[in-house]
């Protein structure tokens, strides 16, 4: 059944190599990316430009057309650090400036693309929606403390996740949530702090977008949210 793609954040390393992938599948025949600033070049792929402020999010969103029912929706969004920002690792690294930024960059703004996209995934066709969280995320798993903005953001949307399914299991019964951990990736996020990680635990792009794929492909629409990681194992909410 041909299909609609969304990809927000369009401008990151595996939101590209989900474009790249979409568009080799023949099912995939239109894909929306938004991002900042990126441009592509295929007639499948309309890129759309956003600053990713409430209104700006409402408007691209009201302005959306479909040429057919959206099946795929990938909210890529997130950042770790950001020029003075980086991980807290002890409680007097906390301040109030930098935890904003980091929950609206992580919470606010994935979940205010998930109110705006939902009226678009109503169908009588599958629609699984990605949203980019982390293992860190898990309050169960977390045994190493530290990272307290990123860890209580990722945290805070897993329950946006949940909340969420809740409500779209009686409004939009095609739709399926799932809470993704990519692993660390080669991506400028995970620059700073790749050092520690095993050669063979240090993902591509490329690597994480077929899991990811592959993953929604296997999941069922069961009206509840999944947390799972790129080697397609549930993770402890």
């Amino acid at each position: 059944m041909p299909y609609s793609a969304i990809v927000v954040g369009a401008g990151s390393h595996i939101a590209q190599a989900i474009i790249e992938q979409l568009n080799e599948r023949d099912e995939c025949q239109q894909i929306i990316a938004i991002s900042r600033h990126q441009s592509f070049q295929h007639p499948k792929i309309t890129a759309l430009h956003c600053q990713y402020d409430e209104r700006s999010i409402e408007n691209i969103c009201t302005e959306l057309d479909f040429q057919f029912p959206v099946g795929k929706v990938f909210i890529c969004q997130g950042i770790l650090h950001q020029n003075e920002l980086q991980p807290e690792r002890k409680l007097e690294s906390i301040s109030a400036e930098n935890m904003l930024t980091i929950f609206e960059a992580n919470t606010v703004t994935p979940s205010l693309w998930l109110k705006y996209l939902a009226p678009h995934l109503k169908s009588n066709e599958p629609c699984k929606v990605a949203l980019f969280s982390a293992r860190i995320g898990s309050i169960s798993d977390n045994l190493l403390g530290g990272w307290y903005s990123y860890r209580a953001s990722k945290a805070a949307l897993n329950m946006m996740v949940q909340t969420f399914s809740v409500e779209l299991a009686r409004r939009s019964k095609n739709v399926k949530l799932l809470a993704f951990h990519p692993g660390t990736t080669d991506t400028p996020l995970s620059k700073p702090f790749q050092r520690s990680v095993p050669e063979d635990k240090l993902f591509t792009p490329k690597f994480v977008a077929t899991q990811l794929l592959s993953l929604l492909d296997k999941l069922e629409i069961d009206g509840k949210a999944s947390y799972m990681d790129w080697n397609h194992q549930p993770i402890t909410w």
